[in-house]
């Protein structure tokens, strides 16, 4: 079963940087992309960055310029850096992979499920 978990959450000042992770796991599945979405209490889950397993990159308008996200391709994980926090980042976090098409062990597993991680708190105040 695959596994996603988000580690890097906490309180941190309006200005201030964090940086969230996340890995899959096994390791040994393909990752086609990987996301961040965020979710504040009584709204829809939005993206806030994806990034292809080539690289290309794509952020929501409103943290263009302050987030990076990033992946490690041999360890299936990916980061977001967040700098300058607004009070309106404050939200939990989810990761979310799609998974590619795997052949290991010899079992074959078909691609384009994606999973979730659980969340990660991240709390911005004044």
């Amino acid at each position: 079963q695959v596994q996603l978990a988000e580690s890097g959450g906490g309180l941190v000042q309006t200005g201030g940087s964090l940086r969230l992770s996340c890995a899959v796991s096994p390791s040994f599945f393909s990752i086609n992309a990987m996301s961040w979405y965020r979710q504040v209490p009584g709204k829809q889950r939005s993206l806030v960055a994806s990034i292809t397993n080539s690289g290309n990159t794509n952020y929501a308008d409103s943290v263009e310029g302050r987030f990076t996200i990033s992946r490690d391709n041999a360890k299936n994980t990916v980061s977001l850096h967040m700098n300058d926090l607004r009070l309106e980042d404050t939200a939990v976090y989810y990761c979310n992979a799609e998974i590619g098409t795997t052949y290991y062990g010899g079992t074959f597993y078909a691609g384009g499920t994606v999973y979730w991680g659980e969340g990660t708190l991240v709390t911005v105040s004044s």
